[in-house]
C-alpha cells in the first residue's frame, strides 16, 4: 500500500511586507514538503479583516516569488471561507459544545497573563440577543502530541486554557476554528510552523477530535527573537528582506535551521542553493531554542 501523499502549508498573514521570521518560516515548511516529494500549499491568514493591510498579500506572494518558492495550486485566502467556518460552527452548535460569552474585555484583561477562562458564562444559552463572543466548552483530559522538532508536549486545557473563543465578539471567527477547518479541508497532513503557536496546539488537536478530523503532524520551528526576547515581527519593527539578493537571506535561514550550507552557496543561483538544502535537509539539525539576533 502507498503512503499518502505529504501535503505542507505555508500560511502568512497580510499585515506587511515579508521578514526574515516570516521567510525562515517558509524555509521550514517548503524543505519539510519538497523533501519528501510532497506538496505544498499556500494559504493567506487574514480572517482577522482587522489587521489586514492593503496590498500586502501581493506584495508577499511575489517577495516569495523572488526567493523561488513555489507552490501547488492557486493561493486560498481565509476571508472567502467563511461558509465552512459557519457549518462548522453550525455543527458544534447542534452537539451543545458552545455557548455565548458577554464578558468585557476589562473582565478578560483582570484574568491575568494566564487568560485562563473560569467559565463565567457557561450558563448561556443559544440564542442571545446581546453582544457576544462564543466559547468552545473544554472537557477535564490532558491533550497530548509529539512534535517532530519540540517533542513532547501536553496541555490540561481546562486548567491551562479553559473555554476558548471560536467566533470573537465583533463575528470574525478565531484563528483557532478556522486554522482547523482549513487544515482539515486541505487535507494537510503535517503542520510546519513558529513555536509561538505550540501552545495553541492542544486547542486545535481538541477542536479536531470534537470535529472528527484527522489530527496532522506538527512540526514546530525556533522563533528569531531580539536581545529582549521578543519575536521578530512587524510589531517589532523587523525590516523588509533585500530582494535583489535572495539567496543571500536563503542562505543565512538555511544556517539558522542548522543546516551548515557551504558558504559559496550564498553567492549562487537560486536554483543550486535549493537543489541543496531539498537534497540536506536534516530535521535532526534544526535548533530546539529561540534565536537570538542583534
Amino acid at each position: 500500500m502507498n503512503n499518502p501523499i505529504y501535503r505542507g502549508r505555508f500560511a502568512p498573514s497580510p499585515t506587511g511586507n515579508l521578514h526574515f521570521g516570516t521567510l525562515l518560516a517558509a524555509v521550514g515548511s517548503y524543505l519539510q514538503a519538497r523533501s519528501r516529494h510532497g506538496q505544498w500549499l499556500m494559504r493567506i491568514e487574514d480572517v482577522d479583516t482587522t489587521r489586514r493591510v492593503e496590498g500586502a498579500s501581493d506584495a508577499l506572494l511575489r517577495a516569495l516569488e523572488k526567493f523561488g518558492f513555489e507552490w501547488d495550486g492557486s493561493e486560498v485566502y481565509q476571508s472567502a471561507r467563511t461558509e465552512l467556518y459557519e457549518a462548522t460552527l453550525a455543527t458544534l452548535t447542534e452537539k451543545e459544545l458552545i455557548y455565548p460569552c458577554t464578558c468585557s474585555r476589562r473582565q478578560l484583561t483582570d484574568l491575568g497573563e494566564a487568560q485562563i477562562y473560569p467559565g463565567h458564562c457557561r450558563h448561556h444559552h443559544l440564542p442571545l440577543k446581546e453582544e457576544h463572543a462564543l466559547r468552545l466548552k473544554v472537557s477535564d483530559q490532558i491533550i497530548s502530541f509529539d512534535d517532530c522538532v519540540m517533542g513532547h508536549y501536553q496541555q490540561h486545557l481546562a486548567s491551562e486554557c479553559g473555554d476558548f473563543v471560536i467566533r470573537r465578539r465583533d463575528g470574525l471567527f478565531a484563528y483557532q476554528l478556522a486554522v482547523v477547518v482549513d487544515d482539515a479541508e486541505q487535507g494537510i497532513t503535517e503542520v510546519v510552523r513558529g513555536t509561538d503557536l505550540l501552545d495553541s496546539t492542544p486547542r486545535q488537536i481538541y477542536l479536531q477530535q470534537q470535529l472528527g478530523y484527522p489530527q496532522p503532524d506538527y512540526l514546530h520551528l525556533p522563533l528569531l527573537v531580539d536581545e529582549h526576547g521578543q519575536k521578530l515581527g512587524k510589531s517589532t519593527g523587523a525590516a523588509a528582506l533585500d530582494l535583489k539578493h535572495p539567496a543571500v537571506s536563503l542562505h543565512a535561514a538555511l544556517k539558522l535551521l542548522g543546516q551548515q550550507p557551504p558558504e559559496e552557496l550564498a553567492s549562487d543561483n537560486l536554483p543550486t542553493v535549493w537543489q541543496w538544502a531539498i537534497e540536506h535537509w536534516d530535521i535532526a539539525a534544526i535548533p530546539r531554542h529561540n534565536l537570538v539576533i542583534g
